[in-house]
């Protein structure tokens, strides 16, 4: 039985989760269901939130960026500590801290121009105008590790993007992990973008993809039109009307015709996009903006279930997490528009809180990497083989010869 600590700062930019979890592998030598000891949640300092968006627009310079890489390790490594110290858990108790970093730019693979490519032995050729995705994920491990004395994990994007594969969402290691004594389960997490997974006991049937937004455009429009953080249960969109003709634009985003495996980011769904849509609609309330942003969101993750999801008779449950699964009148929404055999729930129900999920993930991912476990999902992120995915850091009191 492992400890596990996982920390997660995901696209909603809205907090770092931290999670204390127990690991046993299972008879088949891969992790059984985690177990959910302990969480909380933690702001980012503003000084720091405010350089972390600036990155979001590419605005910082590059050697601001640096700086806020050592920065963002800091702020994780406050959260590490504050939740051991909550929990009165010590170093050595820890098999090790799994986070991935706030990714600050994702850039998804040219799936079309990767099955063309031939210069298979030229490595340069694929990322120099090559179709390989990349992305950046800062939180320097190396603070992380002196500060807490722990091993750390991060940084688990790479390995998959040198194999081929998106990268983005990682949840389907979880799902598999947390649910092939159940499955076929579809997961989803709301998260500032959404995506699913197909949750299967044979990993070639696995599928994951970005559905579009989950909470990325609500909260903008939330801090932009109504000096708040976010839209608290949905309440305001509630009492707006849909503009139907605001949704077609939404729902004609190029985005959608992406074929799975595919990932999302901020210059899909973000700010910008956000902004260039409601300057398009000057007329419309923020209630009104909220609604039908809502609207999109709930038919994107319906739509994308249902041209996407081969076997849908065969699954009858939804487990639903992330943020957005706070919002109610969204899962009304969602609920109103998924198919009518999908049961909609929340991954509570297998002793995972949806709002931690995240953070349990990348848990279960470190723990995966410090055992040399192949912990990505080649069928689900199109990575031509498996790997162990993450970056390892080493704390100073394992240090020899000293």
């Amino acid at each position: 039985m492992a400890l596990v600590l996982g920390l997660n700062s995901g696209s909603s930019f809205d907090g770092i989760d931290a999670v204390l979890v127990e690991i046993e592998n299972g008879a088949d030598g891969y992790p059984a269901r985690p177990k959910f000891i302990a969480g909380n949640s933690y702001a980012w300092p503003d000084a720091v939130a405010e350089k972390v968006l600036r990155a979001f627009d590419n605005t910082l310079s590059l050697f601001e960026l640096c700086r806020l890489n050592y920065l963002a390790g800091a702020v994780y490594a406050e959260s590490a500590r504050a939740l051991m110290r909550e929990l009165s858990i010590r170093p050595e108790q820890l098999e090790v801290i799994g986070y991935d970093g706030q990714t600050i730019y994702q850039e998804p693979p040219d799936h079309t121009r990767m099955a063309a490519f031939r210069d298979e032995e030229n490595l340069v050729a694929r990322w120099l105008d090559g179709p390989y995705p990349c992305g950046l994920q800062i939180g320097e491990p190396a603070i992380v590790a002196a500060a807490c004395e722990t091993i750390v994990v991060t940084q688990f994007r790479p390995m998959d993007h040198a194999l081929g594969g998106t990268g983005a969402p990682l949840m389907q290691y979880l799902d598999y992990v947390a649910f092939r004594d159940v499955g076929p389960v579809l997961t989803l997490n709301i998260g500032g973008i959404a995506n699913c997974q197909l949750a299967d006991r044979d990993r070639g049937r696995m599928m994951a993809f970005d559905t579009g937004p989950g909470n990325v455009m609500l909260d903008h429009v939330a801090r932009a039109r109504l000096g708040k953080p976010y839209d608290a249960d949905g309440a305001a969109a509630a009492l707006g009307r849909i503009d139907q003709g605001l949704l077609d634009t939404l729902l004609a985003h190029p985005f959608f015709h992406r074929p799975p495996p595919r990932s999302a980011w901020r210059l899909d769904f973000g700010a910008g996009y956000a902004d260039a849509r409601m300057a398009e609609h000057p007329h419309l309330s923020a209630e009104d903006l909220l609604a039908t942003f809502t609207e999109f969101t709930a038919i994107a993750i319906s739509r994308s279930i249902r041209d996407h999801v081969e076997g849908l008779g065969r699954i009858d449950a939804l487990l639903a997490s992330g943020g957005g699964t706070r919002n109610g009148f969204l899962m009304q929404r969602l609920a109103a528009h998924l198919p009518s055999s999908l049961r909609l729930a929340r991954s509570d129900e297998f002793g995972i809180p949806a709002a931690y999920k995240e953070a349990i993930k990348f848990a279960t991912l470190a723990h995966a990497t410090v055992n040399h476990l192949g912990n990505n999902i080649p069928a689900a992120s199109g990575a031509s083989r498996f790997g162990i995915l993450g970056k390892i850091a080493l704390p100073p009191r394992l240090a020899r010869g000293v």
